[in-house]
């Protein structure tokens, strides 16, 4: 990778695209930096730190901190892959706009993308003022922020941060290296590794404490007083370090898996099946053309990581029409219950989860792979699969085979995605050390490395392939 990256350096044109891409996600590291007015932001910050291990901590470790801070790009890239969600299953249910992104070519793309545009602004708002509501109702705005103009000026300023953010995005798939919004997602997460190191670090630090006497439940509470806390605040805040504290086990349980879980998503990032295919032989004019035998592959994870991106989105709508409300997990009542079962941390979300992984993965492998049209290809070119007719009986046995792979890394994905959430289900050490945040995190860094490794790759076999004329 790194040999990749200096190659890629050396070549004029790509260390432009490079250079662009690190501009544009620095504008996006300034805009996180840069807080909404009207919001108390020392308080927001306190309030998410009981939140860390839910629904909303793991929007916050997706946005890259900003949504604790309540900055411009708090709402993240959020709104855009809704938005996205949305639009890619109304193409399937409305037959117009899939003859639009069929048969429209490049004008209709255009089209499409530009009604997801507006979809995007239109959920950025809606997310937006539910952020705005969950704020309000938690006496987290400041003296001057409780009129009308603060609202439209806080609310406003989401939605365009989310604009903002989506046009980012756009900008380095077009001028840069790589997927925009996936590279941005990457560079949110990547963020969030120093103060996820330095937090694992301090528990271990704790753990000892606590173990040689030097770290005690009523030196901690007397340390929160002093520093203005309620007594009920103080020694809840007390109780959450002890509650933190990392045994040296579980730490080294936790890097050995997240080194496990590298090497797995880059074997599986890699492996495909590869189908024979024989070309016969055909006579054009004068000349003999085919015979040759070549090999048609399909990916094991062809979808990437866009399951899990659009797993969590929707596994996290209940919390979003709660925060609409202002509800929380501590509120009473059935909402407040009804959010705590919607809980990151909990076995049903887990299970939603899971399935909501599996359904983005075939819907993808549809979008991307039609069995149909390959079939009808390679019998125009004369290709064929040994033991297997042309026609409708290879599309069969491409849909049988697409299947196959499709459960295989739907399962893949779903592994390493819900199998940390229960892990610290089950381990309160776990869930102290943010373990379940780790898999979906660790996925989508390594797999979009990967897939921006491969195209610096790909731009750079494109201007370096000598031709016959050399």
């Amino acid at each position: 990778m790194l040999e990749t990256m200096r190659n890629a350096w050396k070549v004029e044109d790509i260390r432009k695209k490079l250079i662009f891409t690190i501009v544009i996600l620095l504008l996006y590291r300034i805009g996180n930096a840069v807080p909404v007015p009207y919001v108390d932001t020392a308080n927001l910050a306190l309030y998410f730190q009981q939140l860390e291990n839910t629904v909303l901590g793991l929007w916050n470790t997706m946005s890259g901190g900003a949504f604790s801070q309540a900055t411009i790009f708090a709402l993240s890239i959020q709104p855009y892959i809704n938005a996205s969600i949305i639009m890619q299953l109304l193409t399937i249910a409305i037959p117009a706009l899939e003859r639009l992104s069929k048969e429209g070519g490049e004008e209709g793309r255009k089209k499409i993308a530009s009604i997801t545009r507006y979809v995007t602004v239109l959920i950025g708002l809606l997310q937006g003022f539910a952020y705005y509501m969950l704020i309000r109702n938690n006496g987290l705005l400041t003296a001057d922020g409780e009129t009308l103009w603060a609202a439209i000026v806080i609310v406003l300023t989401f939605t365009s941060g989310s604009a903002i953010i989506m046009w980012l995005g756009e900008q380095i798939t077009e001028f840069g290296i790589g997927n925009g919004i996936s590279v941005i997602l990457f560079a949110s997460i990547v963020s969030r590794f120093p103060s996820g190191i330095a937090t694992m670090v301090t528990n271990l630090s704790n753990w000892f404490k606590v173990r040689s006497g030097a770290l005690t439940l009523d030196a901690l509470t007397s340390s929160y007083t002093s520093q203005g806390y309620s007594e009920a605040v103080a020694a809840e805040q007390a109780q959450r370090v002890l509650d933190s504290a990392l045994a040296p086990w579980t730490l080294a349980l936790v890097l050995v898996g997240a080194l496990a879980l590298v090497i797995l998503i880059v074997i599986v990032n890699d492996a495909e099946r590869r189908i024979p295919v024989q070309y016969s032989k055909r006579v054009v004019g004068r000349k003999m053309y085919g015979g040759q035998s070549t090999n048609l592959p399909l990916k094991v994870n062809m979808s990437g990581v866009m399951p899990i991106i659009f797993a969590q989105s929707l596994a996290s709508l209940p919390a979003t029409i709660c925060m609409l409300f202002g509800i929380t997990q501590y509120s009473t009542g059935f909402w407040g219950g009804f959010l705590r079962v919607f809980n990151s941390s909990s076995v049903l979300y887990a299970i939603i989860y899971l399935l909501l992984i599996i359904f983005f993965a075939y819907f993808y492998s549809t979008i991307q792979f039609n069995p149909i049209e390959v079939a009808n290809n390679l019998k125009k070119n004369g290709g064929f699969i040994p033991g297997i007719r042309p026609g409708r009986p290879t599309s069969e046995y491409l849909s049988k085979v697409l299947n196959k792979i499709t459960l295989f890394g739907a399962i893949y994905l779903s592994i390493v995605a819900v199998a940390p959430i229960i892990i610290s289900i089950c381990s309160t050490s776990a869930a102290n050390c943010g373990v379940n945040l780790g898999g979906t995190s660790i996925i989508i860094v390594v797999s979009v490395a990967l897939e921006t490794v491969r195209a610096l790759e790909a731009q750079m076999i494109m201007r370096n392939y000598k031709g016959f004329l050399e």
